[in-house]
């Protein structure tokens, strides 16, 4: 039975909301995006010959807070827009709307608030992200309504994850090049190819609710080679990003290491066991993108240019 908590009052009832919202929108996976787009602005100072190669500390943390109300923001908002499907589906009816923790109300007041957070960092940066703000919070936002008509909605899933290398190395330097762009399409196939095989568990809720998906489409097994596919081309991507920036052999290692995570990743899954895609999807992925960042660092830090 739905149980709405909108009558509690007081401080410890708004800290209780938002605890059930980050709850909700899984904030702890912001990790997920951010190390790519922290590794952007490492390789984007390099790129302008700053002092010690290194973003600045108020730069990096206006980065952080974009990348924070943006995810958040997108988050919240798919919570609002696909309530009636989450609540059609054994997987997410408990999800905090459709079990009746939060209203639709409270949640679009976060929303506001996050993208408020976004709009700021963005201005903070420099006049071209905050000019192109409204773009990327058209493809966070968008992707929401994708599952609607499409089943490449994983590519657009990719894609708007994929701006925040992009946003980064324009905060860095005020210009685009081609290296964010690199990184950027490595985001949209890692984020995309991931997305398939977490979409494995919802085919049939899928067929009945009238949302598309590449599993609904092309059956698990093809999915699943799409995936691998997606996921093969990301690993050529990150070669080419650290040929293209001068990097050393310690990156191409860290490289190499995301090469066998991703490999263990996919082979955890297949059409017909999906019983550890919670591992493969919340654990691996934070791992993968750790580990590429430490290793820009240890390439910044052991091999200085």
């Amino acid at each position: 039975m739905a149980v709405h908590r909108e009558g509690i009052g007081g401080p410890w009832g708004v800290w209780e909301r938002l605890k059930t919202i980050l709850e909700m929108i899984k904030f702890e996976h912001t990790l997920f995006a951010l190390p790519f787009a922290l590794a952007s602005a490492i390789l984007a100072a390099r790129s302008a010959h700053l002092e010690h190669s290194l973003p600045t500390l108020r730069i990096s943390g206006w980065i952080i807070a974009a990348m924070v109300g943006a995810r958040s923001a997108a988050m919240a908002f798919n919570r609002i827009v696909d309530a009636r499907f989450d609540a059609a589906n054994p997987r997410t009816a408990q999800r905090a709307i459709p079990a009746g923790l939060l209203t639709i109300r409270q949640v679009a007041l976060f929303t506001l608030c996050a993208i408020a957070l976004f709009e700021y960092a963005a201005y903070q940066l420099n006049p071209l992200c905050f000019a192109l703000s409204p773009v990327a919070l058209a493809a966070i936002l968008g992707y929401s309504y994708t599952k609607r008509f499409t089943a490449l909605s994983h590519l657009v899933l990719g894609f708007a994850i994929g701006i925040s290398p992009i946003g980064a190395w324009m905060a860095v330097t005020g210009r685009l090049d081609l290296v964010p762009v690199l990184l950027g399409a490595a985001v949209m196939l890692w984020i995309g190819g991931f997305d398939i095989i977490y979409a494995l568990q919802d085919v049939e809720a899928d067929r009945r609710l009238g949302l598309h998906s590449l599993p609904k489409a092309l059956g698990n097994a093809r999915a699943l080679w799409v995936s691998r596919a997606m996921h093969l081309v990301m690993l050529t991507l990150l070669a080419a990003v650290g040929w293209l920036s001068g990097l050393g052999p310690v990156y191409y290692i860290g490289v190499a290491l995301v090469a066998g995570l991703i490999a263990y990743e996919q082979s955890l899954v297949k059409p017909d066991d999906l019983s550890r895609v919670n591992l493969a999807f919340f654990t691996l992925n934070g791992w993968i993108s750790v580990s590429l960042f430490a290793f820009v660092v240890l390439d910044q830090v052991l091999l200085p240019r």
